[in-house]
């Protein structure tokens, strides 16, 4: 899995990753197993990892920050957001079916997105700051079609993506065996573990960046300078 960081540049990073398996605890997760590549070479760099299934707790429906403020009678995203926000790094993980992203990949991105008009301290939208990648596992195509649509929706919503953010396994098309299956070669793939290694390496490298940086640049991008006049590329007069 490589080496630890000699420099120490990565110590004091946290790390969650949300897996998006349809499997309750304690049934298997292949999704889990690649996950757990990943969190190791994480935690062998000195970065703080946490990690749950999406499935084990009670996630409303809805794109706000607290549905219960909105007629459900629980919702347990509010907690699991607090783990979220503590976040530097946030890796969305998750199995491939019928060539796209599970249902609860998209109930997770779409309680990320209700909270994703809240401001930070800088005036910026709540999730600058923060670095985004996913992970994927199935026996069937559409890796790289997720991977897009996962990374999109990150990137939009205020994280940054380093370069090469994404990795996966994928079997044979058509019925066989999956991730962690007797056989599947799987953990022994050359180019899942390679892809697996370079993103988890990037995100670390990216958010250690933004650390010493003190995060992105509070300039340009702020809604109320926007909302007062404020144009960069054009000045306001009447602006004051």
């Amino acid at each position: 899995m490589g080496r630890p960081d000699p420099s120490g540049d990565f110590a004091g990073l946290r790390a969650l990753y949300i897996n998006c398996t349809l499997n309750r605890s304690p049934v298997l997760s292949h999704t889990q197993g690649l996950i757990d590549r990943s969190a190791a070479l994480m935690q062998r760099n000195g970065v703080e990892v946490d990690r749950f299934r999406a499935v084990d707790h009670d996630i409303a429906v809805g794109v706000r920050p607290d549905m219960t403020e909105y007629g459900r009678q629980s919702d347990e995203w509010p907690e699991l957001l607090q783990r979220v926000l503590a976040a530097d790094i946030l890796v969305l993980a998750g199995p491939i079916w019928l060539g796209d992203n599970s249902s609860v990949m998209r109930h997770v991105i779409e309680r990320l997105y209700g909270y994703s008009g809240v401001l930070n301290d800088k005036g910026q939208y709540a999730y600058y700051g923060r670095v985004g990648g996913c992970l994927l596992t199935g026996n069937e195509d559409g890796l790289k079609h997720c991977a897009m649509s996962i990374l999109f929706s990150l990137q939009h919503i205020g994280y940054t993506i380093p370069p090469q953010a994404d990795a996966g396994w994928i079997g044979e098309v058509g019925p066989g065996p999956s991730y962690l299956d007797p056989g599947s070669g799987g953990p022994e793939n050359d180019f899942t573990n390679r892809n697996t290694s370079f993103m988890t390496y990037n995100l670390m490298h990216l958010a250690a960046m933004l650390r010493r940086e003190g995060g992105i640049p509070a300039r340009g991008n702020l809604r109320s300078e926007w909302d007062a006049g404020c144009r960069m590329e054009n000045a306001n007069p009447e602006h004051r």
